[in-house]
């Protein structure tokens, strides 16, 4: 009997059949694959603004985030009350699938403080620059005793709402920003309602959640001597910067840096 042989176009035909096969085993295959199911078991970044500041406040960070291939929702809170703002929170918390790592700044880190606090799905807390009430203690418990600028630079309209006075906004809150840029901080700040400050937490998401402190150390809305208190008090993994109340603006880099250390630390 004749070996069997095979002839160019049977040869072909068996060769692509077999591609696929070879594909899934090659170097480039596997490696492509390894990297999609890092980025799928990444942690939903959710961020969450301060006071005079909406969802658009992270425009810096968010690229940085998702070139390194995280999903990132940025909450847009209404800033009316303080339950309405841990509601909206926790809602778009609630919504992700998988795990989260909720992220706040200023006013927004008692918002994740209190929205985190009932949600299973958070595995870290990044503050920035932020407040974190503990339970029963008012948002702006301790803003007497650490005194900062802002506070003397707060205007109140006739329905109770505060913005910031627009002459002095860039040196209490963006010193490090260029005077254009702030000029448009000023003209489209978003007040909030001042009764939100005197509202409290009654679940705090600190104590049992892993979280992160950044230290913003020329800070002049929240005195420094506050954030670093708040950070030890819940004992968070703290980094500190040469900025103004405004990092992610003037330091994107470092709050993602922080932010992506969190979310792999979670996992």
């Amino acid at each position: 009997m004749l070996p069997m042989t095979l002839n160019s176009r049977t040869f072909a035909a068996a060769a692509l059949a077999a591609l696929p096969a070879l594909l899934a085993f090659s170097p480039h295959a596997a490696s492509a694959q390894s990297e999609a199911r890092a980025v799928s078991t990444r942690p939903t970044i959710v961020l969450v603004h301060g006071a005079f500041a909406d969802a658009m406040s992270w425009a810096r960070v968010i690229p940085i985030l998702q070139r390194d291939g995280y999903h990132v929702v940025a909450v847009e809170n209404p800033l009316t009350s303080f339950d309405v703002d841990v509601a909206t929170t926790r809602r778009v918390i609630d919504a992700q699938q998988g795990a989260v790592v909720a992220v706040g700044h200023s006013y927004g880190g008692a918002v994740i403080t209190a929205a985190a606090a009932v949600s299973n799905n958070v595995s870290a807390l990044v503050f920035v620059a932020a407040l974190a009430p503990d339970s029963g203690e008012a948002v702006a418990a301790f803003l007497e005793k650490y005194p900062a600028p802002l506070s003397k630079a707060l205007v109140k309209d006739a329905a109770g709402f505060l913005s910031i006075d627009r002459a002095t906004l860039r040196d209490v809150f963006a010193g490090d920003l260029p005077v254009a840029q702030t000029e448009v901080m000023a003209a489209t700040q978003k007040p909030i309602n001042a009764a939100a400050f005197q509202a409290s937490p009654i679940a705090v998401a600190w104590k049992h959640i892993p979280s992160w402190y950044l230290v913003a150390g020329q800070d002049r809305a929240i005195n420094p001597e506050l954030e670093r208190f708040y950070a030890r008090r819940m004992r968070a993994t703290t980094v500190e910067i040469n900025s103004s109340h405004v990092p992610f603006l003037s330091h994107p880099a470092a709050v993602a840096r922080l932010i992506e250390q969190a979310a792999a630390a979670s996992r």
